[in-house]
């Protein structure tokens, strides 16, 4: 800085050094905890990994978290109307059904009513993302993410039209103008696309896909025990 004056200090003491190290460690430990999840709302297994990760941290109720969720397209294929779900992946898998059945079962073992019956299309998600992603700055990011599962996979709507993310938004500081801006505009959209490729450009092929603490991943809906020994490790606690 211009017209500062230059002094000479003595180098701090060990003991000094020592006691601002524990201090900063003091310091960093009542930071909150930062959670990166790169997931897709029409994502059973992102339903299911939110909901397991969820469980973990509620054993540690002490523990601040920071999460924020990360665009990533099952399928960028799917046109803004979106399709028919099952015609989709029987053309890919065959007979979807029993796929169904075994999820559902996994989800309700989590306390997760997912009841595939209900849920006919498959939706272009990159609406959704777009509001997700603006949700950061409001901090309801997480409320939003969690509404728009449920509206999805317990209610069986369609969460790429704009009336249905016109409600589902609005308790997450939306209006529905901003909602029908949001998802209406070209520039908007495309940040969404490129920020999904990217992830997928990462390396990242299959959701859910955490980090936590910017250093362990976990990949997949992994069992609650999974997110308890990776928060752990975080911490330093295990």
């Amino acid at each position: 800085m211009a017209g500062a004056k230059t002094s000479v200090h003595q180098a701090p003491s060990a003991e000094a050094r020592s006691h601002a190290t524990s201090y900063a460690r003091r310091v960093e430990s009542t930071e909150p905890l930062k959670i990166d999840i790169v997931s897709d709302v029409i994502c059973p297994w992102c339903l299911i990994g939110a909901r397991r990760l969820e469980l973990a941290l509620e054993k540690r109720p002490d523990l601040k978290v920071d999460v924020e969720y990360h665009a990533f397209l099952l399928d960028p294929s799917t046109p803004p109307e979106g399709a028919d779900l099952r015609d989709r992946l029987r053309k890919k898998y065959g007979d979807p059904e029993p796929l169904f059945r075994r999820v559902e079962t996994v989800a309700r073992g989590d306390g997760i009513p997912l009841d595939f019956s209900r849920v006919t299309r498959t939706p272009s998600t990159v609406p959704a993302h777009t509001l997700i992603r603006h949700a950061r700055a409001k901090g309801t990011q997480f409320g939003l993410v969690k509404a728009l599962f449920g509206a999805y996979f317990l209610d069986g709507r369609d969460v790429s039209d704009v009336a249905v993310l016109q409600g589902v938004a609005q308790p997450f500081g939306f209006d529905a103008d901003e909602v029908a801006a949001l998802v209406s505009s070209e520039t908007e959209l495309q940040t969404t696309r490129k920020e999904a490729r990217l992830n997928a450009e990462r390396g990242i092929t299959g959701v859910p896909f955490t980090v936590l603490g910017q250093r362990v991943a976990v990949p997949g809906a992994q069992e609650v025990s999974v997110f308890e020994r990776a928060i752990a490790q975080v911490l330093g606690s295990d």
